[in-house]
């Protein structure tokens, strides 16, 4: 058997059984167990040292690029990169054959070549792998094929991007920092809430010390999400399994990223320990008993997630972040984002700030009013760009600034280390509510780093 061969092979059986494990190993009590067996105590996992500086590759002239899940996300970010300088778009690979020929003409419309698809199944995304000169591999595919689908990006020397979470379980954190560190690529988890026009905003009051030392945040992801859960199509394939069958902050990074950043987590500070507990699990079964009676199976259905998790986690600095996961709940959506300083306070939902010295004693200041004069210069440079764009241009802005710092020859704004570290809130909060609460520290997938990586600059073009 051939070397290519047998590589093909080592990755095929892995997928293969990490699929096995998504499906069987993620289903309660026995999953938390099984994680403790597979090395996720201890801070550092055994692992050698951290690079002692930020990853940056070497420059590309031209981003030749390819999607792995094409559907909802995966389209809209396609128009995205289409809009993007020095970006070819070569080939496309999904499940389903005719999103692939769907976003192939979008490509095609645009005027540029036709992109190679690639459908022949679940993993025909290693092959794309294997075959394509590209830079770089998209994937918006569901959440358990992330890893899978940056790792073998990675193996075969792609540069890997992908949606939120980076990883389900912190063995996968590990995985993708290991494998980035191995094969010297990057693998970026696009948080685009670290580019909504309010938490740059934030940041940036933030880095110019106007709220002072940062002390305190609150952030969360509460969405009605019933609906998306029971349209039998798109999120519903795999999303409304995860609320079968875990019990915790499923969904940790919107909310989490942006005050993270804030808090210079990995790049000065490092989230320490988390304790976490759910309510009962209430709204999947009363939505569905009301929509489709109470006899449906999916109103008989027993949900392990609660309607409500909230989350407490505690940094080395001695700072405190609440972090909220509501999906099962008839309201409107926030990501809540309050940012707390021995100087003031700023949050977004609803839009305000408060500076000691500057606003009036007791009342807010309207967030609007900061705009003129510290609006961050990466919103302001890229508006104009980004109107249309998905989730009110901020789609836009977190694929330009991937594509530029490729480009230049620059660290990315988040990178693997932060994919790890933000995306592993699921497991540690499943197992802290599965122990009634009980601290479970964070791995430091940094090894030590943390305490002299630069704090994120207000990036500018």
């Amino acid at each position: 058997m051939s070397m290519q061969n047998q590589d093909q092979r080592r990755n095929e059986e892995s997928v293969d059984r990490r699929s096995f494990l998504k499906s069987g190993s993620l289903a309660g009590l026995g999953a938390l167990a099984a994680a403790s067996m597979l090395g996720c105590e201890g801070r550092t996992h055994g692992k050698k040292e951290a690079p002692e500086k930020l990853f940056s590759s070497a420059p590309l002239q031209k981003v030749r690029m390819a999607f792995v899940g094409v559907g909802l996300q995966g389209t809209s970010h396609v128009r995205n990169f289409l809009k993007i300088e020095n970006v070819e778009i070569a080939a496309l690979c999904d499940i389903k054959a005719d999103r692939v020929a769907a976003a192939q003409k979008l490509v095609v419309d645009a005027g540029r070549p036709e992109p190679r698809g690639y459908s022949r199944g679940e993993t025909d995304f290693i092959r794309l792998c294997e075959e394509e000169d590209i830079d770089l591999v998209f994937t918006a595919t569901p959440w358990e094929w992330h890893v899978p689908v940056c790792v073998a990006a990675m193996k075969n020397g792609k540069h890997a991007a992908t949606e939120v979470p980076a990883a389900v379980t912190i063995e996968e954190c590990w995985e993708l920092v290991e494998t980035a560190e191995k094969y010297q690529k990057h693998c970026v988890m696009m948080e685009n809430c670290c580019y909504d026009r309010q938490e740059l905003l934030i940041l940036n009051l933030v880095r110019k010390g106007m709220l002072g030392e940062i002390i305190n945040a609150e952030a969360g992801y509460l969405h009605d999400l019933r609906p998306v859960k029971f349209n039998n199509e798109y999120e519903a394939v795999w999303r409304t399994p995860h609320s079968i069958r875990r019990d915790g902050n499923l969904y940790p990074t919107h909310g989490l990223g942006p005050v993270a950043q804030c808090m210079n987590i990995n790049r000065g500070d490092q989230f320490d320990y988390l304790v976490s507990i759910s309510s009962v699990s209430r709204g999947l079964n009363l939505y569905s008993e009301s929509r489709f009676g109470s006899d449906d199976p999916r109103a008989r259905q027993k949900y392990a997630l609660g309607d409500i998790n909230t989350s407490l986690i505690r940094t080395m600095g001695g700072k405190l972040i609440t972090l909220i996961h509501d999906t099962s709940s008839p309201r409107p959506y926030t990501r809540i984002n309050r940012v707390q300083g021995t100087k003031g306070i700023a949050e977004k939902w609803p839009h305000r700030v408060y500076i000691e010295g500057k606003s009036n004693p007791h009342q807010w200041d309207a967030m609007e009013t900061y705009f003129p004069e510290h609006e961050h210069p990466l919103w302001k440079a890229l508006e104009d760009q980004s109107k249309g764009a998905g989730h009110g241009g901020m789609d836009y802005i977190e694929c330009y600034r991937l594509i530029h710092c490729l480009l230049h020859g620059q660290p990315m704004d988040m990178d693997v280390y932060d994919a790890a570290a933000w995306s592993c809130v699921s497991e540690l909060s499943e197992r802290s509510v599965a122990k009634r609460g009980r601290p479970m520290e964070f791995p430091d997938f940094t090894r030590g780093r943390w305490k002299t990586w630069p704090a994120l600059d207000i990036v500018t073009l």
